[in-house]
């Protein structure tokens, strides 16, 4: 379908990648991996046709489509969820038209016998057959089944894109190119703004697709789960594996034990031809052999080794005083904005010494749980820390509270203790700060490179019970397997917030399951959960959320048209006002973001790379932009809530 011969990409005068050359198959689910900066995506826009070559050709076979979806794309906000998703099916609307038109030729011609006539009522069943066999009779219904798929309720299809996070945006850009059907899909990082439940339905997606995939991931158990061929950037050069991911990564190792001996002999061999050299360099006797030997070296071509995986590497947090036997306990915890109630009587308590995971679809309350448990919002209930706990928190914002006037080897070196502090360059290089990377202020870090520093710097810092917020979503394979490991090891508490299967899978004995307003406990590991799921029927989550049945009580929704005109009267002035609010601070949302491009787009210029007015003026903006966000996003839930009380 695809074929790629002697590709070449230079940045600056190092090659990304030289004399690549490989073929994309029908029916091919392709892993393209390598280390971060390896040029993996840029492979993919390569292959989508918005990158050209430094040299090389990609040969595409006549008539097939290509969908390709980046890590990061421009959104629009002009229509509806649904409206948005049906731009997939732009051609079948197209057809629809056509058959209008014909339809009205040939309700308002009277030439019954006439040629023409005949030949358009051909083009018309033509026309009607292939707009039948696109789906153009139920698309709407593969709409529905898409976004519910990949995480939207039934209500949301009418709320504008606007009113949805980055994540849930991508999700609506996912499903057009999904609903798309190309016949190769290139998809980067697609997992990044997914829960598990909608992973698992993209999986199964995939798997069934009729063309080719390749797609760029950190998710393990996702590409385990997909693909059945692995391409791996290294050194510039690739090497093609036709095994799934665990598969290859044995194979890696054998090879790169093999380049290891080569490379060890190679080297016996130059150092050995440079003695001899050197030894009868002035002999005269030996002239002819030592030039001889001279050309030998000379033609020696180096054998490269793939680069040290660091996975091996092994971290452990360290632990402070021991904590009491219980460091968490929770009774009737509840969390409210407004009328909208993000979860309630939540009661638990955690053990010395557990690993439980909190899962559950975006926006159900995991990460305002951890807020109530940190004390950074007020809640409803009893929250009770256990006797000497010290809690380690990564928050998704951790980044933010970096000093960033150190580098990168500063902030660690500050927080480095004993015998560790000989291991702080290996440290770095497992989390991808090898090198120069470890001299850079933290200032000019990327957003996904202050989420790693933080994650380092925190485990080292003592402490016996860890909250850990998304703490994978910037970290490659190598960085996950040092992190899963030290996690394993600790001898404390833990709470990982995420939805990386593999990740918690054999990390974690409980699950706390987020639903519907409700939390629920489950035995076991993250498989033992899923498995119970799927045989409860996963579907469940996607209903109506009303009644809610907690601790033996049942609560039932808000009656229905019962109330008083002057009730009614009031609800909408506070609707009006609410509705007012949230434009204003979409209009400021609005301007900020152009005022950030604007900066983003100066920043990115090499005489204004390091003008510390520009950053700090974009800092202060990126916080305004949060502020209105978070006032948005409260205003909004209210006014929701409002208009079913109407």
């Amino acid at each position: 379908m695809i074929s790629v011969e002697n590709l070449k990409v230079e940045f600056g005068v190092t090659p990304l990648f030289e004399d690549v050359s490989f073929v994309i198959n029908k029916k091919d689910r392709i892993a393209l991996v390598g280390k971060n900066g390896a040029g993996k995506s840029t492979m993919l826009k390569i292959l989508a046709g918005q990158q050209k070559p430094t040299s090389g050709i990609v040969a595409k076979q006549h008539g097939i489509t290509v969908g390709y979806l980046p890590q990061v794309m421009i959104l629009s906000d002009a229509r509806t969820v649904m409206a948005e998703a049906e731009m997939a099916f732009e051609h079948i609307f197209e057809l629809q038209n056509r058959l209008d038109e014909m339809h009205r030729d040939l309700s308002e011609r009277t030439d019954y016998d006439s040629e023409s006539y005949h030949e358009l009522i051909e083009r018309f069943t033509h026309t009607n057959e292939r707009y039948l066999m696109m789906g153009g009779g139920n698309y709407k219904a593969e709409i529905e089944r898409t976004l519910i798929g990949l995480g939207f309720n039934r209500s949301d299809f009418e709320r504008p894109t606007s009113e949805f996070s980055g994540g849930w945006r991508m999700r609506i850009e996912l499903a057009k190119l999904l609903l798309r059907h190309p016949d190769v899909l290139l998809l980067d990082e697609p997992t990044n703004h997914l829960d598990i439940e909608s992973i698992q339905w993209l999986e199964t997606f995939l798997k069934n697709v009729p063309g080719a995939v390749v797609l760029v991931s950190h998710d393990r158990a996702f590409i385990n789960s997909v693909t059945n061929r692995t391409i791996e950037i290294s050194c510039g050069h690739i090497y093609d594996y036709k095994v799934k991911y665990d598969d290859f990564v044995v194979l890696r190792r054998e090879r790169r034990e093999q380049q290891l001996r080569a490379f060890e002999n190679q080297q016996k061999e130059i150092k050995e031809t440079e003695e001899f050299i050197e030894r009868f360099r002035y002999k005269a006797t030996k002239a002819v052999q030592v030039q001889n030997r001279i050309k030998q070296l000379e033609k020696i071509v180096p054998i490269k080794v793939d680069e040290e995986d660091n996975s091996s590497l092994h971290l452990k947090f360290v632990v402070s005083v021991r904590s009491g036997n219980y460091p968490l306990i929770c009774e009737r915890v509840g969390k409210a904005y407004g009328n909208h109630t993000v979860f309630h009587d939540v009661t638990l308590t955690i053990s010395r010494g557990e690993k439980v995971a909190f899962v559950g679809k975006n926006g159900e309350g995991k990460s305002t749980l951890v807020k109530c448990i940190m004390g950074e919002i007020p809640y409803e209930g009893t929250l009770t820390l256990g006797h000497n706990v010290q809690i380690g928190y990564f928050a998704q914002n951790q980044a933010q509270l970096l000093d960033e006037n150190l580098t990168v080897f500063d902030t660690i070196d500050r927080v480095a203790k004993g015998d560790i502090r000989l291991k702080i360059r290996d440290i770095l290089g497992a989390f991808m700060f090898g090198g120069e990377a470890s001299e850079k202020k933290v200032k000019i870090l990327s957003g996904g490179e202050r989420s790693r520093l933080a994650m380092i710097k925190l485990l080292l810092e003592p402490v016996n019970f860890l909250i850990l917020d998304e703490p994978t979503n910037h970290l490659d394979m190598r960085s996950k397997d040092v992190l899963k490991e030290a996690i394993r090891e600790f001898d404390g508490t833990v709470i990982v917030v995420s939805h990386d299967r593999e990740f918690l899978d054999g990390l974690v004995t409980k699950v706390y399951e987020f639903c519907g307003g409700i939390v629920k406990e489950h035995l076991g590991g993250i498989y033992d959960f899923l498995e119970k799921k799927n045989l409860s029927n996963l579907q469940e989550l996607q209903l109506s959320r009303s009644p809610v049945v907690s601790n033996n009580v049942n609560v039932e929704p808000a009656s229905e048209n019962k109330l008083s005109y002057e009730e009614r009267k009031e609800l909408n002035r506070k609707v009006r006002k609410l509705e007012k609010q949230v434009e204003e601070c979409e209009e400021h949302i609005g301007d900020l973001e152009e005022q950030i491009q604007v900066l983003e787009q100066k920043m990115s210029t090499p005489e204004n790379a390091s003008d510390m007015n520009l950053f700090q003026t974009y800092q202060n903006l990126k916080q305004e932009l949060a502020k209105y966000e978070n006032e948005w996003e409260q205003f909004s839930l209210e006014l929701e809530d409002l208009k079913n009380d109407l």
